[in-house]
């Protein structure tokens, strides 16, 4: 089995990360991190025991981050669950905007941890 991390940028991705961690630890099980950032992430704090996969993104062009999330579901069936990040958002913005995060919770074929990141 496994749990799926999905890190954002900002705030919430660290946290995200932190939180899958606590998670693949607790159900004793691997670790896929999702990188959604444009940048690389560093999972060398991680548990050394813990067994990680670290999936990069290709770019600005690449898919989009819910349907990445998604698709890593689709493909990996051992995927137990999925941990995102959130942010505070105003009524008006989650209204015309829409959220990666509020996508995955109602899109998710399996359990989701959100994490929201600290004030």
């Amino acid at each position: 089995m496994t749990v799926l991390v999905a890190v954002p940028e900002g705030r919430e991705g660290p946290q995200a990360l932190h939180a899958g961690a606590g998670e693949a630890r607790l159900l004793d099980t691997d670790l896929v991190v999702l990188n959604l950032t444009l940048h690389t992430i560093d999972v060398s704090g991680l548990p050394e025991d813990m067994k990680v996969t670290l999936l990069e993104r290709h770019g600005p062009e690449d898919r989009d981050p819910a349907e990445a999330v998604l698709d890593e579901i689709d493909q990996r069936p051992d995927v137990q669950r999925l941990v995102i990040g959130m942010k505070r958002r105003s009524p008006v913005s989650k209204a015309l905007l829409g959220s990666v995060a509020q996508r995955l919770l109602l899109e998710s074929p399996v359990p989701v941890l959100a994490v929201k990141a600290e004030d």
